[in-house]
């Protein structure tokens, strides 16, 4: 999106927020809020653990959220970093920091030691977005790495790595670049993080391409504390290492992570997986709040599984996810 049709989209936006002396056409404040968007490079070693699945090579966006220096992304792209650059509005590439990585969201935090020169981007209410909403869609690139959209729905999502939002934002159409996004409402503000491509389910219609979104409101309650310690106070979830797929109500094992707990108490792909502590399960959603509702990261989880024709019974000891994900030195031989 060219700039003329970026300044006019947040004409139709921001003219009835801003002052009229704030507002030459609204071109200033479109320039100055998609100034906070930057690119974020991440380069992970090949032995790290998430390489294989998300590349050793991650490229996306950041928003930057305060006059510190922090910025605010999508986890997935800095997990396991080894090393990350952050491209201002200026081209330059300064170094950066991971600060945080919070499993339950999907947030990403990172730092850098001297604070860009531009104003950080305020946080909206997202939990005031509604479906029909026009929104501004920005990835990193100023003008041309924004796009306007709308709100298509706001419901639950359930991610096959065991990831669960209890109120998801979908957009479309989709952005190709929608890695760390910036979803910004039509006060221009901040309520919304990239995360993934997807289809979304329109009654009648089938499902369109679109985009999710993490609401901003999930991160309010735990910024503090993501900037200050590097993680919540809340327990870590019990977490097996699989990845999973609903289908008719039935959840089959799709992968079985690498020397997680899963693994290592013989969950095998294709398994059918029946019960949770003699639970019947109802769905990917239903599965994931009877484990956690097991009890903290560590917890011993029944299952009973379907293999083939025979239903066996196994307990898979639960880990902490971001422990597992924790990059280590390479070992020399």
């Amino acid at each position: 999106m060219k700039l003329g049709r970026v300044v006019l989209f947040f004409s139709l936006l921001l003219a009835v927020h801003f002052p009229a002396h704030a507002q030459p056409g609204s071109k200033d404040a479109a320039r100055e809020i998609l100034k906070a968007v930057v690119k974020i490079r991440a380069i992970v070693p090949d032995y790290a653990r998430s390489a294989k699945i998300l590349g050793t090579e991650r490229e996306g966006s950041g928003v930057v959220i305060d006059s510190r220096g922090h910025i605010l992304t999508i986890g997935y792209l800095i997990l396991e970093a080894e090393t990350l650059e952050v491209v201002g509005p200026d081209g330059k590439a300064v170094i950066a920091q991971s600060t945080a990585y919070d499993h339950r969201t999907g947030f990403g935090i990172l730092r850098v030691d001297k604070p860009l020169e531009v104003k950080p981007m305020e946080l909206g209410k997202s939990s005031e977005v509604k479906e029909g909403d026009p929104v501004l869609v920005a990835a990193h690139g100023g003008e041309d790495g924004a796009m306007g959209a709308r709100v298509i729905s706001r419901k639950e999502f359930a991610g096959y790595w065991e990831y669960l939002l209890d109120e998801a934002i979908f957009t479309a159409p989709p952005h190709t670049n929608f890695g760390g996004a910036a979803l910004i409402d039509r006060q221009g503000k901040l309520v919304g993080i990239g995360s993934l491509f997807t289809q979304i389910p329109i009654a009648g219609l089938g499902a369109i391409p679109g985009n999710m979104f993490v609401p901003i409101d999930y991160l309010k309650p735990i910024l503090s504390e993501l900037i200050d310690k590097g993680q919540t106070s809340e327990p870590p979830r019990p977490w097996l290492g699989v990845n999973a797929d609903e289908s008719h109500g039935r959840i089959f094992v799709t992968r079985v992570t690498p020397e997680g707990p899963a693994e290592r108490a013989g969950l095998k792909i294709g398994d059918i997986i029946l019960t949770v502590d003699k639970r019947e399960i109802s769905g990917l959603a239903d599965f994931y709040r009877k484990i956690w509702g097991l009890g903290k990261a560590g917890v011993e989880v029944p299952l009973s599984i379907l293999r083939g024709i025979q239903i066996r019974d196994i307990i898979v000891k639960s880990a902490d996810r971001t422990q597992y994900y924790q990059l280590k030195p390479k070992r020399r031989i």
